[in-house]
């Protein structure tokens, strides 16, 4: 099933006045904007051009797939809590719109969530242009939109963040508005927060404290993440320079170990053999379970349903005391009718398929396959449903080198050809921490210290 955001606003100069509404379905993934919608509506209240946007972004989003799960995101309380059912509709203008609403998508497909005005710039920005048209007598035209502000995101999404502190940076003026300029900025305070290790304190690394390498690298991270513009330095007595956002749900990555395939490099996805772990690789799952269970902070185990995943995990799990809970949602990639055959394989067999596949995300390995941007919406609803099943917990994740590294990447903000930038090993190691505000912090990767 696909999944979309919906974020929608509505506004009126006067309430009731000229009224407009602006509503736009983004990709969770990628943050990308698949579709924008804004109108002029005449003279109405705020509520009832909150609810037309609602509306159109539903039926915008209806017409992308009419089967996708939907998840509302707007700054009108009133509009969230009523459609959500926990508010009654007394209004008797409200009632057919919410009526309206209700009916553009099935109910079980769509959910509602509040977010500060802040958040919802791109849709507010669009009921304004909306009410700037109306003003000149005109309605809203697509081509002329400058609504796409900077990619919203997914949670975990660190491109986000840093366009989020660029832009407080931009508007919040120097150093005297830094306490401004950091609430706005919560969301990219955890990548600047990032520690230096797997298992670091979650609280200081939150915080920005800590000494020697923590703080280095958390200077470091914000160079890096906040060119041109960055952060002033916290004032005298602070602990950092963000907020403390609590402990963050952290996934440990751990890439299967061996099989008989992975030393000759061919292509070992879902819709393959699904082979056993090796010799070579049992001696890896035993090796980092070890490992795992000197450093005593994990505390689930959710594997990938294929056997040399569910077999690492398992011997994982019985060193640590814990059970393994398997999710569909972290198997490899289906490499089609590329399963089992090496790169070089590929490569004169299916020259133009791979040449494709290599260029863009979109595009499948031969036979039916499945592409990585199908792959990135699979792992990031994954990501989405661990995330809210183990809040502010650390979860070993026994998966495959396509999940981990979409993980990586969506934490990153990394583009898609990033993937193949990334060296990730048997038995290796990597982590990724989520914080509250939903943004993450890269803390390891392709680490095989534990087998040597």
């Amino acid at each position: 099933m696909r999944r979309f955001v919906v974020e929608a606003d509505g506004g009126s100069r006067g309430n009731p006045g000229p009224a407009g509404y602006g509503a736009v379905v983004l990709d969770p993934a990628t943050g990308e904007t698949l579709a924008e919608r804004a109108e002029f509506i005449g003279v109405a209240t705020n509520n009832v051009a909150e609810y037309k946007g609602l509306i159109a972004g539903l039926k915008a989003a209806r017409e992308l797939d009419p089967d996708a799960a939907v998840r509302v995101r707007m700054d009108s309380k009133l509009v969230v809590e009523q459609m959500s059912g926990r508010w009654k509709i007394k209004h008797p203008d409200m009632k057919p719109l919410a009526a309206e609403a209700a009916k553009v998508l099935p109910r079980a497909q769509v959910t509602y969530e509040w977010i500060p005005r802040e958040i919802n710039k791109h849709a507010d920005r669009l009921a304004n242009e909306a009410m700037d048209a109306g003003k000149r007598g005109k309605q809203w035209e697509p081509s002329r939109s400058t609504a796409d502000l900077a990619p919203s995101g997914p949670p975990g999404d660190a491109a986000a963040g840093a366009a989020a502190v660029r832009a407080a940076l931009a508007s919040g003026g120097g150093t005297g508005s830094r306490a401004a300029v950091v609430a706005d900025a919560r969301a990219a305070s955890a990548v600047a927060g990032g520690a230096d290790t797997l298992f670091a304190d979650p609280d200081a690394a939150a915080s920005g404290g800590g000494t020697g390498t923590r703080a280095a690298g958390a200077e470091g991270a914000r160079s890096a993440t906040l060119a041109p513009g960055r952060v002033p330095a916290p004032a005298s007595g602070s602990t950092g320079w963000g907020p403390d956002l609590g402990t963050p749900a952290t996934f440990v990555l751990l890439r299967h170990g061996e099989t008989a395939l992975t030393p000759q490099k061919r292509f070992s996805g879902s819709g393959g053999t699904d082979p056993e772990l090796s010799p070579a690789g049992r001696r890896q799952a035993a090796a980092v379970a070890e490992a795992l269970a000197a450093r005593g902070t994990v505390q689930a185990v959710v594997s990938s349903p294929l056997l040399r995943c569910r077999e690492t995990a398992q011997a994982v799990a019985d060193r640590l005391g814990l059970s393994v809970a398997v999710e569909e949602g972290l198997r490899e990639t289906d490499f089609g009718a590329w399963e089992g055959l090496t790169f070089a394989e590929v490569r004169e067999r299916f020259p133009d398929d791979l040449q494709a596949w290599l260029d863009s995300p979109k595009a499948a390995p031969t036979g039916g396959g499945e592409s990585f941007t199908a792959v990135t919406r699979r792992v990031s609803a994954t990501r989405d449903r661990l995330l809210s099943a183990h809040a502010g917990r650390t979860v070993l994740l026994v998966t495959h080198v396509t999940p981990v590294k979409t993980l990586v990447r969506l934490a990153l903000g990394a583009p898609p050809e990033s993937l193949f930038k990334m060296e990730l090993s048997a038995a290796s190691l990597s982590a990724v921490a989520y914080y509250t505000d939903g943004n993450a912090s890269v803390r390891l990767l392709n680490d095989t210290s534990h087998l040597r």
